[in-house]
């Protein structure tokens, strides 16, 4: 167990916990990093070809310049920007170290991660929304076939694809996988494909489900998954479509019974934690919040661009106080 107590433990090392990281180096406070899995894991696991919807001066954290090819940086260009961040600054962070519980006794806390154990003064937890899906919660949803998370289109080429969802991550696998020689069948349980999708992507899908090249079935719900085939109710009725894989892209959702743990107070409706919009604090004194996990199950609220200033706004309390 370490004896030495941190000023600030940062959980999670995606752009938002980097730019808290930047932050405690140019106040001189004493900090550690800890994230579970790779640098950045969150955008590690986005797909291979997946393009931002904002431009790359958008991205940026700290001014530092985010120079790229594209106008629509990429996936490749985003782990390049933010690794050389953290190698260039020499920031402090334990990768593959996950965190398992961050408990306050008085006025310090202890965190427990699987391999060690922390005392800091303050914990900025910034560990965004990816890693937990939103389940269908139907028959067959554990079966091999089915994956929450699209990587890649070439091991469904040739192959019965049934995409559900109709958000960016959903149409960005649907017209991939069909430009591999897939065929796909997107199950949508609105009216249409969702107004969120990048204005750029939104007319293709919309274009290659009204010539036939993928099928779309909405106002529709998969209700059963099977070996060969898939069960879906439409507003015409069932209907069994031949299958050999499922990617249910039906979005994800922060941890929130990690925040529950901690102390932090949640809504009721949306699941929002608590915590002041001035300072970041939480309803538990000296344990901030920072980036899109301030959003509860509104996912889409908070993002890189409009959540770069947490760090500053955490940071300034924190100096304030120490």
């Amino acid at each position: 167990m370490s004896a030495t107590i941190l000023d600030v433990v940062i959980v999670g090392a995606g752009p938002i916990g980097i730019a808290c990281a930047l932050e405690c180096e140019k106040n001189n406070v004493s900090y550690l990093v800890l994230e579970k899995g790779a640098l950045t894991n969150s955008l590690f696991n986005y797909p291979l070809n997946m393009s931002f919807f904002s431009t790359s001066e958008k991205l940026e954290i700290d001014e530092i310049p985010f120079i790229s090819s594209n106008a629509k940086p990429n996936r490749n260009d985003a782990l390049e920007y933010y690794r050389r961040l953290v190698t260039s600054n020499k920031l402090k962070i334990n990768l593959y170290e996950k965190v398992l519980s961050v408990k306050k006794i008085e006025s310090v806390f202890l965190i427990a991660s699987e391999s060690e154990s922390y005392h800091a003064t303050n914990v900025i937890i910034a560990t965004g929304f990816y890693d937990i899906p939103k389940l269908l919660n139907i028959p067959g949803e554990n079966l091999p076939k089915v994956s929450h998370y699209y990587k890649e289109a070439h091991p469904y080429s040739l192959q019965n694809i049934i995409v559900v969802g109709a958000s960016n991550s959903a149409v960005d696998a649907a017209l991939e996988i069909w430009r591999k020689g897939g065929k796909v069948t997107m199950i949508v349980r609105g009216a249409s494909i969702g107004e969120r999708v990048k204005y750029w992507v939104k007319p293709d899908i919309e274009n290659r489900i009204k010539e036939g090249s993928i099928k779309a079935y909405f106002n529709a719900e998969v209700s059963k998954i099977e070996e060969s085939e898939v069960v879906i109710q439409t507003p015409e009725g069932e209907v069994i479509i031949n299958n050999d894989y499922v990617l249910a892209l039906t979005g994800y959702r922060p941890n929130f019974e990690f925040l529950i743990a901690m102390g932090i107070k949640l809504s009721k409706e949306n699941m929002i934690p608590e915590y002041n919009n001035v300072t970041m604090e939480s309803n538990v004194k000296g344990l901030y919040l920072a980036g899109v996990i301030c959003g509860g199950t509104e996912t889409h609220k908070w993002f890189i661009e409009n959540s770069r200033i947490h760090a500053r706004k955490i940071l300034n309390d924190i100096v304030l106080k120490l």
